[in-house]
Order: C-alpha cells, then structure tokens, then sequence
C-alpha cells in the first residue's frame, strides 16, 4: 500500500531543495525531470518539482474513480495491462454515495493516493487546486519522444485548461481526437412512426414529410386498435424526460447547450433565447392542438418512464416524438423477427413545418474534453501514472476499445480489416461481459474507456459483427439515422457560458425551471384558445418575476463577452 509522504524536517527540505536546483539547471529548462517530491513544503504550482522521489521505477499506481463501479482489481484487461502493454498495474477505488461530498472528504483528510479521474466539471476542478494537492502538469504534453500519446492531444483543448500563469492542473480525457470532424454522439432525439399502423392507414414515410402530413396520420392511425382491441393512442412522448423538445427542434427552437445554462440561437449580430423565440409558442400551440383534438396522449405530461415504457412494449402507441432510448430500446434489441409491436418502429425524418427553415439543435456535439484526471503532488507513482495515460490516450481512432476491452487479438479481433467490423474472440470473456451481472462484467474490464478519447472515424458499437438477435441492429440504425436529420451541430461559445459563481444564473436558475416544468403542462392542456393565450401571458409574467428573466439576459450577455475577452 501506498504511503503519503510525512512533513520533513527543514534540514532535508534544504538538501532536496538544492537538488532540485541542480537538476533544474542541468535540463535548462526544459521541463524533461521526473519532477522528484520534497516533504510537501511549497506550492503545487511549482511545475511539478513536487512530484515524488524514485518514480521513474514505478510500475503501479491507484486511480480513485469520481463515480459508484463495482470494482475488481484482478480483471482479464486489468492483469493484461499489468503483464504486457503498458505494463502498469492500475489498481481502481470507486466513489461511494454523491461525488461531490466524498471529494470534499477526501481532499479534507488528506487527499487521495495517486490520481483521480473526475467528469469535467468547475467545481471539481476548483476543489482540487484550492487543495494544493494536486500537480501542475503542463510540461507533460510537450515531450513528445516520451510521452507521445499526451503530446498528440489537440492544442485546442489544453490552451483552452490553463490558468492565467500557464498552469494545467489534469490529463483531460474522452474528447474528440478530431475537433473540426468530431463523432456526432449517440443522436437519439427524433419522430418514429409505427410501420405496421402505418401501412394499415394507407399512407408511406413520404406522407410524413411535413407537420401536416403527420396530423392526417395521427388522425387516420386514431382509428386503429391494439391487439386488445383498444383505440391506439396516436401520438405519446416522455414529458418527464423533456421529449417534447423533439417538437420545439421541429419548429426550429434550438433546446441544447454544451453545458451552459440556457439554450441560444444567433440571430442577426446577437442571440435570441429559448423562450423568447416565437416558434417556442407555435410549437406548444400545435401541441395543444393535438392535445384537445384527443392526438396526442393525454397522460404524456404525467407519465413515468415504466409506464411509458410499457405503453411502448405492448403496441399502444402509434407514433412517438423523443428519445429512442427512452422508448425502451431493449424492447426491440432482443427481437429476432417481427414478433412484436417494437420491431415496426421506423425512425423518420423531421417533418417540414411553414415557415420553418431550419431544425432547432437538440443536442450540441461537444468534442471537448469530458473527464480530468488530476495527479497527487506527493505521489510516489508519477512515472506509471503518466506512462499509462499516454497508452490510454494514443491517438489512433479504436483507441477508447483498446482502453475498453484490450488490444485487437486478445479478447476481440477485427472481423476482415482493421476499421471495419470486430467481435469478441474469446468466448469466456464474452459471456461474462454480456451476463447483465456487474460483478462478473467487471471481471472482464473496468469500464475505463473514458480515459481513453474517441474519433468519427471509427465508432466500435456502430461496428459490431455481431447482429443476432437482428434487432441490434436497430438502435445503431436509428442512431446514424437522426444523426444525419438536422437536430445536431457542432459546440458554440455561447453554447457554454455556464453561471457565475454568486451570480444570478447559480441564483435564479432552479426557479426559471420550475416556471418552465409548471407551465409546459399549462400549455399543453389549454382547454381552448383563450385558456392558451392566457398561460402563455402568464408564463412570461412568471419567468420575469419568480425568475428575474431580463436580468438573467443581462448577466449572460456580460458573460459571454467576458469570456471572449479571456
């Protein structure tokens, strides 16, 4: 086990101190030491002079997981990692309970052993440098003939982590090798229509082409019954997980972000806001519409996921708008065959609304880095640290499944050439990964595939060879499918601008949510037109009042200009 380093006395503070010195001058600068540790005396922030005695020998080290995983230290890629490539043995500690109270325990008495990798976040990336604890690590990501994986991360990503005196504080991990052609996620968010009550009503994909053409199916599909003999309810969608926003997109109003706090969209020199946008009204008006013509599911808005789920499971719904993930994608992944309602689902391309000349973004590819590992100063395990970091992050495009699962020719192997298809060649190893049991999964992996980083070039769960039961084929279907429909583009600045720290954002964002949540229901169930128009007066009057709209306007404009400036 692993032993933090006790305060020295001054005496060997001074001697290591002038050994430093001489060794900083013999590499003239050029960042190229181990970076041996004194006592803990002096700052983090010293370039890494911090870092601990004798690591260039180390061949093991401890990563503290920000996150709950059931954990086995011995797993097959783990024992593959410690024995051949990169020879490291890479000992895993998970997070119990919420991350955020267990960082702050854990910096509180004293810090974690040897490296933490952390989802990217401010706070977490705050907490770790006021804890001066933690290693300064620019000088890693310039020695390429050492350490040519953390060289060949995109300048765009570490200039964007330094401080104001040039510091980087952590190893970023799970970003887009490719910044200007970046992988565009796992789209889910589109309209799916039944084919089977499709073809029952007479009419093809090509009648569902415009908003119009889906009102006359939804009416004509109203007509059909279950295999119970019940009415289908014609169009649903999960509410609870803000699926109508697969609608607003529809009537062109952007609804993501890359982790700022509101969606925008330019216009002209400036931005318009979501709820300021007129296509937001129109969009609920139609909803509304659909809602009072008895089209659309009047238990939408109260459903929660089971239920919705089962609705899905049983052929009860003749079209839905959302999330594919949310409709149950496990309700056709074991299909082998039309054999039940969820094999029809056909997903379609976003209908053409009048006047509407573009699809509002519903998810923003972010290529940008999503984890941070961040390193201990006194750490005796620098050396392992780096050197597996830089395997994990090799800049080849199935580097996150060598991360995941081992190299090719191992556990899988490519099924005729390298990019193309792959399958998992050693059986034992596959039916463990695939039992649904966690602790048996982690005897094969340690799920760390996001210390690794990904590329459009190749996906490894678009290319799997294995297509039995067929309708696993669907979800990556699906997913390439709206993935091309329009409803995604590549982050933005003003995609980011996140609240400041005692601002109005961190103040009055939870209420502007609840505004929201309190009267999308409003909307949607108006009993006529009047009853609209007057939720809809109201809904301003509430995001003025209860939550400071106009000001909150203000303070982001300000931040977005401050942040152009930086």
């Amino acid at each position: 086990m692993i032993i933090r380093k006790k305060r020295a006395r001054w005496l060997g503070v001074m001697t290591l101190a002038l050994l430093m010195f001489l060794v900083a001058a013999c590499s003239n600068g050029s960042g190229g030491s181990n970076g041996n540790a004194d006592s803990g005396s002096g700052s983090a922030a010293d370039g890494g002079t911090n870092a601990a005695e004798g690591a260039g020998g180390s061949k093991a080290f401890k990563l503290w997981l920000g996150w709950t995983a059931t954990i086995n230290n011995d797993s097959k890629v783990q024992t593959y990692w410690r024995e051949n490539e990169p020879g490291i043995d890479v000992q895993l500690e998970a997070t119990q309970g919420d991350a955020m109270t267990a960082l702050n325990l854990k910096l509180n008495t004293g810090g974690f052993d040897d490296a933490a990798i952390f989802a990217r976040g401010d706070v977490v990336t705050s907490a770790m440098i006021r804890s001066n604890t933690v290693l300064p690590l620019e000088q890693y990501f310039d020695m390429p003939d050492k350490y040519p994986g953390l060289a060949a991360i995109p300048k765009l990503y570490l200039d964007a982590m330094k401080d104001k005196d040039g510091h980087i504080w952590s190893i970023p991990t799970w970003f887009d090798q490719n910044p200007e052609d970046p992988w565009p996620g796992w789209a889910s968010l589109g309209w799916f229509v039944r084919s089977d009550v499709l073809e029952k009503t007479g009419l093809t994909v090509d009648d569902l082409k415009t908003i119009g053409g889906v009102e006359k199916y939804l009416e004509l599909a109203a007509k059909q019954t279950d295999e119970s003999g019940k009415p289908l309810i014609p169009l649903s969608f999960l509410s609870d997980a803000n699926d109508e926003n697969v609608i607003l997109s529809t009537f062109g109003v952007s609804t993501a972000t890359a982790g700022g706090v509101i969606p925008v969209q330019k216009k002209g020199d400036g931005y318009e806001f979501i709820y300021d946008n007129p296509q937001y009204k129109a969009a609920y008006q139609w909803m509304n519409k659909m809602y009072r013509a008895n089209l659309l599911d009047h238990e939408a808005i109260t459903d929660k996921s089971e239920r919705y789920k089962e609705k899905n499971k049983t052929g009860r719904i003749a079209m839905n708008a959302g999330g594919f993930f949310n409709m149950d994608a496990h309700l056709w992944e074991v299909l082998d065959g039309p054999t039940e309602p969820a094999w029809y689902y056909e997903a379609v391309p976003y209908p053409q609304v009048d006047g509407v000349s573009a699809i509002g973004a519903n998810q923003i590819v972010n290529p940008y880095p999503a984890d941070d590992v961040f390193i201990n100063k006194d750490t005796k395990n620098l050396e392992a640290i780096l050197k597996f970091f830089d395997y994990t992050l090799t800049q080849n495009p199935e580097q996150q499944q060598v991360a995941a699962e081992g190299p090719a020719g191992v556990f899988w192997d490519w099924v005729d050439k390298p990019l193309g298809l792959w399958v998992f060649t050693d059986k034992n190893y596959q039916e463990l990964h695939d039992s649904g049991d966690a602790a048996k999964v982690a005897s094969t992996n340690p799920g760390l595939y996001m210390a690794s980083s990904y590329s459009n070039e190749w996906y490894p769960w678009w290319n799997y060879g294995v297509t039995e039961p067929k309708g696993r084929q669907k979800t990556i279907d699906f997913s390439e499918q709206i993935g091309k429909m329009g409803g995604i583009r590549i982050a933005e600045p003003q995609d980011m601008v996140k609240a400041k720290a005692g601002g109005l954002w961190e103040k009055y964002l939870p209420e502007l949510e609840n505004v929201r949540k309190e009267f999308k229901a409003k909307l949607i169930m108006a009993k006529d037109d009047a009853a609209f128009e007057s939720a809809w007066k109201d809904f301003q009057a509430a995001i003025e009042k209860r939550a400071h709209w106009s000001e909150l306007k203000e303070e982001w404009n300000q931040t977005l200009q401050e942040t152009a400036k930086a």
